[in-house]
C-alpha cells in the first residue's frame, strides 16, 4: 500500500479517491466532542436537538468530519509530508448525522518547488467529503510540504525509522510442549 507521495509523484489535476469510507456513529461524535471539550447540545443532547433545532436530531460536529477527511487523505497525500503548512479554507456545506457514511477525494491544484531547499516542494490540494448519497458535506484546501525522491534516498529510503528484526529460523525455535 502506498503511503504518501514524493514531490515528483504529484501531478496537477490528479484526483485521489480515498478508500475506505467511514460510517459515523454516535459514539464517534460524542467522543470527539468530549475530547475537544465541545459541549454544544446540538451534538450531545438528543432531547435538545429533537425539540429545538431544524434538523430534529443531533448533528455531527463539523471538525470531526474535517479531521476524518484529513486522516483519510494521508495515505494518498501527506503520508510522506515534511509538514502541513496551511489550511487555506474550510467549508462545511451540509450536515452529517449519526449513521451517515463519509467518503473523500483530493484534487491536486498546484505544486511548486521549495525556494529555499531543493529536496522538497509544496503541493496545494483540495479535499472534498461526500455522504453516501453523493451530497457534498465538506471542502478544504491546504498546502503540504513534501519530500523529493532525493530527500527520501538521502535519509535512508521509504521507512528509515522502521527497525529491522532478525527473524529466527525454524531450526532455532524451541518447540513448545
Amino acid at each position: 500500500m502506498q503511503f504518501g507521495r514524493t514531490y515528483e509523484e504529484f501531478e496537477v489535476g490528479a484526483v485521489y479517491k480515498h478508500w475506505p469510507g467511514k460510517t459515523v456513529t454516535e459514539y464517534d461524535d460524542h467522543l470527539f466532542c468530549l475530547l475537544t471539550m465541545n459541549h454544544h447540545p446540538l451534538h450531545m443532547d438528543s432531547n435538545y436537538a429533537e425539540r429545538t433545532t431544524d434538523f430534529r436530531k443531533n448533528v455531527v460536529v463539523g471538525n470531526y468530519i474535517y479531521s476524518l477527511l484529513l486522516g483519510m487523505s494521508v495515505p494518498d497525500v501527506s503520508g510522506k509530508a515534511i509538514a502541513n503548512l496551511e489550511v487555506e479554507s474550510l467549508k462545511h456545506v451540509a450536515p452529517i448525522f449519526h449513521g451517515d457514511t463519509i467518503y473523500g477525494e483530493t484534487t491536486v491544484l498546484d505544486k511548486t518547488p521549495s525556494r529555499s531547499k531543493n529536496d522538497r516542494g509544496i503541493v496545494y490540494v483540495e479535499t472534498k467529503g461526500y455522504k453516501q448519497d453523493g451530497t457534498l458535506v465538506c471542502v478544504f484546501r491546504r498546502k503540504v510540504m513534501v519530500p523529493t525522491k532525493t530527500y527520501i534516498k538521502e535519509r535512508g529510503g521509504e521507512q528509515p525509522g522502521r527497525p529491522e528484526f532478525d527473524q529466527p529460523s525454524s531450526k532455532n525455535v524451541e518447540k513448545q510442549p
